[in-house]
């Protein structure tokens, strides 16, 4: 099987799914302030990622990027996000090297309910325009010429990003699924055992 066509299916189970029975479900579309998630799949030599954070962790707002301030701190955090080994520092031994990495940021709107409650009238439902929230997107392929040697993971992205605090972390491997939270006081995920 390809590792493409594996990775895909494997990030498709996480994201739908959950990573663990006893962990708790997050679902599409749910979004909390310095909370991001990384999905993470290793086969062999290969390893996928992907990064979804809300932009008020990597750029500090959400809304549309229409200053020139706000533009430069998207092209910034783009960069910053382009490059996965310095966010997400692998053991040297591992010589793990991009293979590629996209960055793309994603707007959705969110929608509440709003009702007329007029005396005698019938309540009336209307859909109102709360917010935008963006998020950033990150995909990488990498390889790491000896897997054997990925015993942890360093999160720089902690000093990259101060208004992160969390990465929820889903792995998969050959050995199984795991789901950890790696947080801004301990930025470090141990993966002995697990590769």
């Amino acid at each position: 099987m390809r590792i493409e066509s594996w990775i895909a299916g494997i990030l498709a189970t996480l994201v739908t799914c959950g990573a663990g029975a006893d962990e708790p479900r997050r679902e599409l579309g749910v979004h909390e302030h310095g909370h991001s998630t990384l999905n993470i799949a290793i086969e062999g030599t290969e390893v996928a990622m992907e990064l979804i954070a809300p932009g008020a962790d990597i750029v500090g707002f959400e809304h549309e990027a229409e200053s020139a301030q706000d533009k430069a701190a998207l092209e910034a955090a783009e960069a910053k996000l382009a490059d996965p080994l310095s966010l997400f520092a692998m053991p040297a031994d591992a010589e793990c090297t991009v293979q590629t990495a996209t960055v793309a940021v994603e707007g959705e709107e969110l929608h509440h309910e709003a009702a007329d409650h007029d005396e005698g009238e019938e309540h009336e439902a209307e859909a109102e325009h709360e917010a935008e929230h963006n998020e950033f997107h990150g995909e990488y392929q990498l390889a790491c010429a000896e897997p054997d040697e990925l015993g942890a993971i360093r999160f720089d992205y902690f000093e990259a990003f101060p208004n992160a605090m969390e990465v929820e972390v889903n792995l998969i491997t050959e050995k199984g699924q795991s789901s950890f939270e790696v947080e801004r006081d301990a930025p470090t995920l141990d993966l002995v055992g697990l590769v």
